[in-house]
């Protein structure tokens, strides 16, 4: 009974109906896709603002405002060091699995209309100068109607910065934007109740409109992804993780709520707000949860780095496109860019690969179409290795810059101490 009360409960009892009534069901499955996307709408509604407010009083409630850049620095140090271990991973064992071997599929029998949506976007995904662009918003109110999460991280930085100068004079509005953060994840708390709803939604859509049949076409591509994830997570992630002192296992535990619910709308956004919190209940100071999570949306897709490389080697395979390892290596490189950044991209998975398939000639580009059918499926495990890698990071570049308390961090992960997103404090 305790089970079934509880949200890790009544979301996985979410995802069994999901994938039921997708199955048994397909068409009234489908037509509770607006489940998922209202579930997840309602979350995305929260976040800038939520963002803001964070930053903001993370940094009005430090004492030495150069921490700030230290720690901003180190993050994106950090991502890339870690970014580049993916996408070798995904690389390595797509070349030495070879899951697009044997398809023999002859690249002028492709149907290339159906890359015209994704095509279109591509110009706009490798332009370095017009990313860096995006990042600066038009106006102050543009960046929160758009919900640009690195455009309101950008005007946060600035603003927290300004009104700590401010000293005196800008404590009220410290206090201020305090309580509104204080509004804002009790709105999270309300929403977030929601989460079994919008899981069943999105499941059964994407059972319904695609059928488990589907993997079965492509199944070694994305058995191979999945057990990459699996490696990436466990080995890699949880080494560095154990360097800073804790493991990794106990950490996807405490965090298992999050994961079910990005698990099911295959979508990290739906728990950013609860993700934030948690990391901040775990120990881990709110200046670096504040600065760490917002940019690793961007610039810590580990998952979609596996993703990348890992696809692109398939498509090759499954063409009987021969890579050299100059080929190998520019797939590399290209990656590197590309990956920057996908999270702010409409259809980001498809168009980055996409630009990523563009830059190099050697693959055909039309092969894209072959991983159009499983992409969401792929989607799921993509998003879940983002957030544990996003999550992971918070807490690694917090106890580099000592801002972890360990002693309640591991007092939580032992299950010790219990945190309760619905309450103000926990005890």
């Amino acid at each position: 009974m305790r089970f079934v009360k509880s949200l890790f409960g009544q979301v996985i009892i979410a995802l069994i109906l999901g994938v039921i009534a997708g199955v048994a069901w397909p068409d009234t499955a489908v037509a509770l896709k607006p489940f998922g996307d209202g579930f997840i709408k309602l979350i995305k509604m929260i976040i800038a603002p939520l963002v803001f407010c964070v930053v903001v009083h993370g940094i009005c409630g430090t004492s030495d405002i150069k921490k700030v850049g230290r720690v901003g620095v180190k993050a994106l140090v950090y991502f890339e060091v870690v970014t580049t271990f993916a996408l070798v991973l995904g690389i390595s064992l797509a070349y030495f699995f070879a899951p697009g071997g044997g398809m023999n599929v002859d690249p002028s029998t492709l149907d290339a209309s159906a890359m015209d949506a994704y095509t279109s976007r591509v110009a706009g995904a490798t332009d370095t100068t017009g990313f860096l662009m995006n990042i600066i918003p038009t106006t102050f109110v543009d960046a929160f109607a758009s919900g640009d999460i690195l455009q309101v991280l950008l005007i946060a930085i600035l603003f927290g910065l300004a009104v700590a100068m401010l000293g005196e004079k800008g404590r009220p509005i410290a206090q201020l934007i305090d309580l509104l953060s204080h509004v804002f994840f009790k709105l999270i708390g309300f929403i977030v109740r929601l989460a079994p709803v919008g899981v069943l939604g999105a499941v059964a859509f994407t059972v319904g409109k695609y059928g488990i049949g589907t993997l079965g076409k492509l199944g070694m591509l994305v058995a191979l992804f999945y057990v990459t994830c699996f490696i990436f997570v466990v080995v890699v992630l949880g080494a560095i993780l154990r360097l800073a002192g804790f493991n990794i296992f106990k950490f996807i535990r405490y965090l298992r709520e999050e994961l079910l619910v990005v698990l099911g709308t295959a979508s990290s956004d739906a728990v950013l707000p609860q993700v934030m919190r948690k990391l901040e209940r775990l120990g881990v100071k709110n200046t670096t949860v504040g600065l760490v999570i917002p940019t690793g949306y961007s610039f810590n897709l580990d998952g979609f780095s596996i993703y990348l490389t890992l696809a692109a080697v398939f498509i090759a395979q499954a063409t009987n496109t021969p890579l050299s390892f100059v080929d190998l290596m520019t797939i590399l490189l290209i990656s590197m860019l590309t990956s920057k950044g996908a999270h702010g991209v409409p259809g980001s998975a498809i168009v980055i690969l996409a630009a990523t398939l563009s830059a190099v000639p050697a693959i055909p580009a039309i092969g894209l179409v072959l991983v159009l059918s499983v992409d969401w499926f792929m989607g799921m495990a993509r998003a879940l290795t983002n957030m544990i890698g996003n999550c992971v990071g918070t807490v690694v570049i917090g106890a580099w810059e000592g801002d972890v308390d360990k002693e309640r961090a591991h007092a939580v992960l032992n299950g010790e101490l219990i945190v309760d997103l619905s309450k103000a404090t926990d005890d």
